[in-house]
């Protein structure tokens, strides 16, 4: 089988050559030229052997299937990589290239940021096949796909439509099968690149049949700085542990949660009536249930990842998008994304699915928008409706928004839910005037 998996490796030209240098600050001599955005998902293809027409996509499996006599039993198998070894930069010429400024244009002149979500998606897991490179084969016989997006942290500066950006990005944490990466995006002002832009997401590396985890390789540390890097992801893994283990599908809210929802509560009773049926909304408040918007998608062919699968990033920006929407309608302004977190993809979607997008305002704060997006799919054959995502945007209205008020239990969860991802974003953002980031 390994044999066999060689000589298919061996047809498939067009190595990717490791960049050198990291991000965050420091960088090494000798890197070589950045992709063009383009790039990135052709060298994706020919990493993984991955058909270019949907009708030889099932052949494509089938010669994957090969390359399973090329894993690994375990991690010790494996050669151990430095950070700067899967380190990329990835250029955007959207001053350069008029032409390829269309795709990421809105109507006001602004960056469509869903597009900057597909990108980054696709940077990321080029960036984990860079970590696991197997430099005595072409292809790889592991299917790396994203597991979650962490946190994408906007920088004070304005997304020109009309200036180049620049993607850089590397692997900071391995675990034995999962790998956290660190990427940054850039824009052009003047004479140099200035910081826009933070992004942590979570890869997971699966078998060549993307069934089952797979090992990669183990990373050293070179520097004080990449120790601190990998320290952070070690932090970053147990946060969410801990996030997790109080998330309210499991456990009661906090005392103090319970109180401030009984406040809530009885701030909407009717003072004339005495019931706690008669409930009315206090002054600049809005009921939870009128903050929604839904979407549905029909998962064609053209959306499929290098596996035959819905890509991620374009789930991202539907949800993005749709979130973008809602914020806007609820606000009465247009909103500016400040942070995107806990990103979590449960399931894959496949091809031909329906595409069930559900979002809504579930916590506001003065110029804050807490908005959550629930995404779901169904079969055409059973039409069984299975949860895939569940997205978390944090959106900055020009003025002051009305307060969102749940008015059932489940509700009141979601509202303490939006609460604890607006509060793990950290301190308030005061964001330049000249700032814009479209949908």
């Amino acid at each position: 089988m390994r044999r066999a998996a060689i000589r298919l490796c061996t047809l498939r030209k067009g190595l990717l050559a490791p960049v050198r240098g990291l991000t965050h600050g420091f960088q090494y001599p000798g890197k070589d030229s950045a992709f063009h955005v383009y790039e990135v998902r052709d060298k994706l293809r020919e990493i993984v052997g991955a058909s270019k027409n949907w009708k030889d996509h099932v052949q494509a499996m089938e010669e994957r299937k090969l390359l399973q006599g090329l894993l690994v039993s375990s991690q010790d198998g494996l050669p151990p990589r430095r950070m700067k070894d899967s380190y990329i930069e990835v250029l955007l010429p959207l001053g350069s290239e008029p032409a390829l400024r269309e795709k990421y244009l809105t109507v006001q002149n602004t960056v469509r940021f869903g597009r900057i979500l597909e990108d980054l998606d696709s940077l990321g897991v080029l960036i984990c096949y860079m970590h696991t490179k197997m430099y005595s084969t072409d292809m790889s016989p592991l299917s790396i796909v994203t597991a979650l997006v962490d946190k994408i942290d906007m920088c004070k500066k304005s997304l020109s439509p009309e200036q180049d950006i620049k993607f850089s990005g590397h692997v900071s944490w391995v675990g034995k099968t999962s790998m956290e990466v660190k990427m940054q995006m850039f824009q052009a002002q003047d004479t140099e690149y200035c910081p826009v832009l933070n992004a942590t997401f979570v890869m997971v590396a699966r078998d060549s049949e993307n069934k089952r985890p797979a090992f990669v390789n183990p990373i050293i540390l070179e520097s004080p700085e990449e120790e601190e890097l990998f320290q952070q992801g070690e932090f970053n893994k147990g946060r969410r542990v801990a996030f997790n283990s109080t998330s309210l599908l499991k456990v009661a809210p906090s005392a103090k949660e319970r109180t401030a929802i009984h406040e809530m509560f009885l701030s909407t009773l009717d003072p004339k009536t005495i019931s706690f049926q008669s409930r009315i909304l206090p002054p600049n408040a809005v009921w939870m249930e009128n903050s929604k918007l839904k979407s549905l998608e029909v998962c064609h062919p053209q959306e499929r990842n290098i596996f035959n699968r819905i890509f991620g990033g374009f789930l991202m920006r539907k949800a993005y998008e749709l979130a973008w929407a809602t914020a806007c309608n609820f606000g009465g302004s247009r909103p500016f994304i400040v942070t995107v977190d806990d990103i979590m993809f449960q399931k894959p979607v496949e091809v031909g699915s329906l595409l069930f997008l559900s979002s809504q305002v579930c916590f506001t704060q003065d110029k804050y928008i807490q908005v959550r997006v629930h995404s779901e799919v169904a079969s055409l054959q059973n039409k069984e409706h299975m949860t895939t995502n569940v997205f978390h945007f944090t959106f900055m209205s020009e003025k002051e928004v009305p307060l969102v008020f749940p008015r059932t239990y489940g509700e009141s969860m979601l509202y303490l839910d939006g609460q604890r991802h607006f509060n793990a974003m950290g301190a308030p953002v005061a964001w330049p005037k000249e700032y814009r980031v479209g949908p």
